[in-house]
């Protein structure tokens, strides 16, 4: 049996403030610290012992998964990092507070620019001091590889190839396979792995912080999902991310 781990980086300074953040590199709140913790005792106590993992080239992902590596006491172990898992690109939104946002553009706006699975909110100007050109970090990509804005199918699209190229032949090869990175990216994997549909996965949270486990046969097929830790627990923190572009 093989097994991946997701994590959702745990709560940022930007999450607590709710603000669109994506490409924007803020790092964890005193909560985001500890709910990485959190997570690497529970995978330590759930006897998890990764040799291989995953996360993407923002800040927070990086955190949370330095903090629960050094919890499980394997900071030794190889990290690979891509761009390519990066939270979506909010485009014009980064930066903003959700509820305002919500107010000027009505809920159902907002909710399609953040669940839905082909509309991108509005693009960054060029010369927009956001755009991801100027950061050091993305030196080496194209401009063609470059986002302005992104909805989840341009998420996937940079996404899934990455996982067929990169993540799938390292699972095959690993027993437990680790990836910590952001609620869109993960959702792209997620809607890719268990061949969600539009609708289904609109409807799909992932909470900050709480290890969600996929299990595979050898020859990685699907078997079963499931977050670890109470379900109570984790249905409430799925419905407050649901519910962040609501009114206060």
């Amino acid at each position: 049996m093989k097994r991946l781990v997701l994590v959702r980086h745990g709560q940022s300074i930007w999450n607590k403030e709710n603000r669109f953040t994506g490409w924007t590199d803020v790092t964890l709140s005193e909560k985001g610290v500890a709910e990485a913790i959190q997570a690497g005792k529970i995978l330590k106590e759930e006897g998890y012992r990764f040799k291989l993992a995953f996360t993407s080239y923002l800040t927070r992902a990086i955190k949370t998964l330095w903090l629960m590596l050094e919890e499980m006491d394997l900071m030794w172990i190889e990290v690979r990092k891509s761009w390519r898992l990066n939270e979506k690109h909010y485009g014009t939104l980064q930066g903003l507070n959700k509820v305002e946002i919500a107010e000027k553009y009505g809920a159902d706006m907002v909710q399609l620019w953040r669940r839905s699975f082909d509309t991108p909110p509005m693009p960054l100007a060029a010369d927009d001091e956001r755009n991801p050109k100027f950061d050091l970090r993305y030196a080496e990509l194209t401009a063609g590889e470059l986002p302005l804005t992104e909805s989840l199918k341009e998420v996937i699209e940079r996404f899934i190839p990455y996982w067929e190229t990169e993540i799938k032949p390292a699972l095959h090869e690993n027993n437990d396979l680790l990836i910590t990175a952001h609620g869109n990216s993960l959702r792209a994997l997620v809607m890719h792995l268990k061949n969600m549909s539009r609708e289904e996965i609109l409807e799909f949270n992932i909470p900050t912080g709480v290890p969600y486990v996929f299990e595979f046969d050898d020859d990685l097929n699907f078997i079963k999902d499931y977050f670890l830790g109470d379900p109570e627990d984790i249905k409430k923190l799925m419905e407050q991310v649901a519910n962040q572009a609501k009114g206060k």
